[in-house]
């Protein structure tokens, strides 16, 4: 399964994403979402979230990795089931860390593994600083 695509979205009033048939046929019914790198929203199958979960727990016993930041990982979690229009519920917690506004777009980024909310502004940066590093100039 590979999430893959971008698309631009409708966040609702109560805070409802519709996710793109083309993502949500390769995405389970049962996901987290989370805080993701650059202040964008994660979208993680609960399988592969709860696989990483216990990877980080041993990371942290070891000393190799922060309890702060497994702390702040499982604060921002939010385990939503998506609803059978596809849409899942993003709490007020999450949008204000990545700066979505309710009734306003969003865009949908696929990154193989999960599925990425982020602001348009906010995208067009980050997707600018990849395509000129996709084209070698960095």
């Amino acid at each position: 399964m590979l999430l893959v695509g971008t698309y631009e979205r409708q966040l609702d009033g109560n805070g409802r994403l519709a996710l793109p048939a083309d993502q949500r046929k390769n995405m389970a019914d049962e996901c987290y979402l989370v805080k993701g790198t650059e202040r964008c929203v994660s979208v993680v199958p609960a399988t592969d979230f709860e696989r990483d979960v216990a990877e980080m727990r041993e990371a942290v016993r070891r000393g190799e990795r922060n309890r702060d930041e497994q702390r702040a990982l499982a604060g921002s979690a939010q385990f939503v089931k998506l609803d059978k229009q596809g849409r899942l519920n993003l709490d007020e917690h999450l949008r204000v860390w990545a700066e979505l506004a309710t009734d306003s777009p969003v865009i949908v980024a696929g990154a193989f593994d999960c599925i990425e909310i982020w602001s348009p502004e906010r995208h067009r940066r980050i997707d600018a600083a990849g395509s000129s590093a996709l084209a070698g100039r960095e």
